[in-house]
């Protein structure tokens, strides 16, 4: 009776242990997944969409919170932030994700035509590498054998999760800022475009948002359908509204309670020097996530001597302030300022500040540049 016993319980843990790992396989294919539609599930029951940046989604903790407002200020000297504007916009047409934009300009919608394409992805390229690669008949009689055993012991299920992950799209692209976005990719989303030039008020721009925002109410689980929102130059002094700061500052509030229910992210970039200090101060209090770009004059001599790969940065990117949910432990940055470059002149890079070495040969001597020395003249422990 006890060895039947110890069968029985043996054979049902035998039978649960192989359950679970058809199960596991099978959810891992389910299409149904959140990332499917260009949202990433973090800590603490977060949801994030990518900014267009992949080393910026990396800094963030996995890119833009959904139900987060994110604002990016300006530089005066050079139009910098339109870079990542650009980069987050033309990651959501990518994911088919709804795009609301807002721009102080006559026609917003020729702003699209600006928008960069996606790179190739290293997939395709690994992809394409191997078929050139594989001429030889053995290596690809070789490639045959080790798939047909495959699938001999894992059966068509390990195929189709294969190919459903070949299939399915990249979480954040590298886009080719030479290149720009298909047509029939802005053709076919929902995009809607909104000239803030000659408003006098922000009612207009408002009910828009609470239009859009309202077509993508709070969803946990499932296919998390996430829409983002653009204003570039919300404070801009060609807008109509311009000076009327507190009428500014309550369509911010509404707008963080309208997106904070949603899955829905709004990003804002406005030139801080026009405001005054106190109404900056509030701004960036009201911001989720808070960044600042700032470009790099053209000849720096002093700052090319300070870092190195100066000849590739384009401006730095400061991190104030990034976004949480669900958790009062603040968010600390291993750094909080990044260098913006052009990886061969196409594409957006971000990384820590790394300082050139010192040349002593061209510099002063030891003794008077206030090196670590001993005090005796003749001694040999002189660094």
């Amino acid at each position: 009776m006890a060895a039947a016993a110890a069968a029985g319980v043996g054979g049902q843990a035998l039978g649960r242990s192989s359950f679970s790992r058809a199960a596991s396989s099978k959810t891992a294919s389910s299409p149904s997944s959140p990332t499917a539609s260009g949202v990433k599930l973090g800590p603490n029951g977060a949801a994030f969409v990518s900014s267009g940046i992949p080393d910026l989604d990396s800094i963030l903790g996995g890119g833009f919170l959904l139900g987060s407002v994110v604002m990016v200020m300006e530089d005066s000297d050079a139009p910098h932030h339109l870079l990542l504007l650009r980069a987050f916009m033309a990651q959501g047409i990518v994911h088919k994700q709804p795009l609301l934009f807002a721009a102080p300009m006559k026609e917003p919608r020729t702003f699209l035509g600006a928008l960069p394409a996606p790179v190739a992805s290293s997939k395709e390229d690994a992809r394409q590498r191997a078929v050139m690669g594989s001429s030889d008949g053995r290596a690809s009689d070789e490639g045959l054998r080790i798939a047909w055993q495959y699938r001999k012991y894992f059966g068509d299920e390990r195929t189709s999760s294969a190919e459903h992950r070949d299939n399915k799209q990249e979480f954040s692209n590298d886009f080719d800022l030479r290149k720009p976005l298909e047509r029939h990719l802005l053709n076919a989303q929902h995009i809607e475009c909104i000239s803030t030039q000659d408003a006098d008020t922000l009612s207009a721009l408002q009910d828009h948002c609470s239009t859009f925002i309202s077509r993508h109410p709070r969803k946990d689980g499932g296919n998390l359908n996430a829409g983002r929102i653009a204003i570039q130059s919300l404070c801009a002094p060609q807008c109509g509204y311009f000076g009327k700061d507190w009428d500014m500052v309550s369509f911010i509030r509404s707008l963080k309670a309208m997106v904070r229910a949603s899955n829905a992210v709004a990003v804002i970039t406005f030139p801080y020097t026009v405001l005054s200090d106190s109404f900056c101060k509030r701004w960036q209090h009201l911001a989720d996530t808070l960044m600042s770009i700032k470009a790099i004059p053209d000849e720096d001599k002093d700052l090319a001597k300070l870092l190195t790969g100066y000849q590739d940065m384009v401006g730095f990117l400061h991190v104030h302030k990034v976004a949480q949910t669900n958790s009062q432990v603040p968010v600390i940055l291993e750094a909080s300022t990044f260098s913006l470059k052009l990886r061969k002149r196409r594409s957006l890079v971000l990384e820590r500040l790394n300082q050139a070495p010192v040349d002593g040969s061209s510099g002063p001597s030891s003794g008077a540049s206030g090196s670590c020395s001993s005090s005796v003249q003749s001694s040999q422990l002189d660094f």
